[in-house]
C-alpha cells in the first residue's frame, strides 16, 4: 500500500476524484476521521462542535479546543454511514449529530447496542440506526464490510446483557481493511482480536493515562508504544495516531510524536493535520 498526502482536508477529500481501488482519508481532529471510496463515504467518531467546552466551563478541565472544528457538520453532505464507538461526547456528540443527520437524510448510523439511549439522545435516527455489539461482523454496502471488537476504556465494560459499551471497528473498503479502535487500553486478548481482522492501517489513541488525569476522572487511553506494538504484533504496517491536539490536558507533544513516528519506521506512520488528506492506493 502507498498513501499520498493531499492537501485541503476533509472539504478537499469530499470534491475528490478518486481513482479505481483508491480511498481517501481525512482526520477531523480527537479520534475523528472521514473515509471515502468513489462510491461510499463514511465518518468515524466526528466531533465538530464546541459543546464540550459549554459543558465543562469553569472548571479544572474546561475542554477548550485547541483547534477549531476544520468543517462545520451541516456542511459535510453525501455522507453515507456515521459510526460511534463508544458514548463520551468527543465520539458522540449531538450538536455534530443532528445537523449530519438533517444534512444527509438518508445517512445511516452505527452505534455500540449498550449505548441506545445514548445514540437516540444525541440524535440519530432509530430508523437509520444500526446497533452493533462486538463480535459481529455486517455488510453495509457493496464496498464497506466491518468487523466490530472490544474495546477497554479503560475496562471491557458491559451492560446487563453483557453488551459491549466500548468497541472499535475494522472497515474493508475498496480493497483496504482499516481500523479503528476508539478509545482503548490494552487487554488480554486484543491484538488476537485484532489480527483476525487483518487490518492494513491501524488508526490508534496515543494521549496515554496517568494517575493525575484518572484521580479527575479523565479516562485513558493507549500510549505511542502501546500503540506501536499492537501494530507489531499484529503485522499493521501502517499506522495514523489519533486523539490529541484537541485538549491541553489530555493531548501530547506533537513535536516528539512526530519524531517517535520517524523511529518506528517500520509501520510506514503518518502523522495527521486537519489541513490535508490521505489517498490510499494498492
Amino acid at each position: 500500500m502507498k498513501i499520498s498526502i493531499e492537501q485541503g482536508g476533509v472539504a478537499a477529500l469530499w470534491r475528490a476524484t478518486l481513482n479505481p481501488g483508491e480511498v481517501g482519508l481525512a482526520w477531523l481532529g480527537q479520534a475523528g476521521f472521514a473515509v471515502r471510496t468513489r462510491t461510499t463515504r463514511v465518518l468515524i467518531d466526528p466531533y465538530l462542535s464546541d459543546s464540550l467546552a459549554e459543558k465543562y466551563r469553569g472548571t479544572a478541565y474546561p475542554h477548550t479546543r485547541m483547534m477549531p472544528p476544520p468543517i462545520a457538520p451541516g456542511a459535510l453532505t453525501e455522507v453515507d454511514y456515521v459510526f460511534s464507538t463508544h458514548r463520551h461526547t468527543d465520539h458522540l456528540d449531538a450538536a455534530t449529530i443532528m445537523p449530519l443527520a438533517a444534512a444527509n437524510p438518508t445517512a445511516q448510523f452505527v452505534a455500540p447496542a449498550a449505548e441506545i439511549c445514548a445514540a437516540t439522545k444525541a440524535g440519530m435516527p432509530a430508523e437509520r440506526t444500526w446497533l452493533v455489539d462486538a463480535g459481529q461482523s455486517r455488510v453495509l454496502a457493496d464496498d464497506l464490510r466491518i468487523d466490530v471488537l472490544p474495546a477497554a476504556h479503560e475496562d471491557l465494560k458491559r451492560d446487563h446483557e453483557g453488551r459491549h459499551h466500548f468497541l472499535g471497528y475494522t472497515l474493508h473498503l475498496g480493497g483496504f481493511s482499516i481500523y479503528h479502535s476508539g478509545d482503548t487500553i490494552p487487554f488480554e486478548g486484543f491484538a488476537d482480536a485484532v489480527r483476525r481482522t487483518s487490518p492494513t492501517l491501524a488508526l490508534l489513541p496515543v494521549n496515554g493515562r496517568d494517575a493525575e488525569r484518572t484521580s479527575r476522572g479523565v479516562i485513558g487511553n493507549m500510549n505511542f508504544e502501546e500503540a506501536v506494538a499492537l501494530c507489531r504484533a499484529c503485522g499493521i504496517k501502517y499506522f495514523i495516531p489519533h486523539h490529541f491536539g484537541l485538549f491541553d490536558f489530555n493531548t501530547v507533544d506533537v513535536g516528539e510524536l512526530e519524531k517517535k513516528l520517524r523511529k518506528a519506521s517500520d509501520l510506514n506512520g503518518v502523522l495527521p493535520r486537519v489541513d490535508e488528506w490521505y489517498r490510499l492506493q494498492a
